[in-house]
């Protein structure tokens, strides 16, 4: 996992300055975790989100997006709520969800989205 600057945002993800039309800018199906550190929830995902990338290692990226830090890049994604996660295939738009999610749940995302 790896935590997300906009300017690494932009390199990993979608460059937002460049692009009006999503493009994404990845290497891998990726999930990105908009998160604070405030947020209970936030810290229950966080040793899924770990899990989930040892389990995957190699073929998805997980990136977590401050959004105390970072409010520009949740402004980008309308997140409202914390957690929200944004899956991202290769070749489709992303797709986003909020709050918890198991890591059975995950698995099945990452199957049907990102397509791993």
């Amino acid at each position: 996992m790896e935590l997300l600057t906009p300017d690494a945002f932009k390199l990993k993800v979608f460059d937002y300055e460049k692009n009006k039309e999503w493009k994404f800018a990845g290497e891998l199906p990726s999930i990105v975790d908009f998160y604070a550190d405030w947020c209970g929830p936030c810290r229950m995902l966080s040793p899924v989100l770990e899990e989930i990338s040892r389990e995957y290692q190699g073929k998805i990226n997980i990136y977590k997006v401050d959004t105390e830090k970072h409010p520009e890049l949740a402004a980008l994604f309308r997140v409202r709520g914390i957690p929200t996660l944004i899956f991202i295939p290769m070749d489709d738009k992303p797709t986003t969800s909020s709050g918890f999610l198991s890591k059975e749940v995950l698995r099945n995302i990452i199957q049907d989205v990102l397509k791993v």
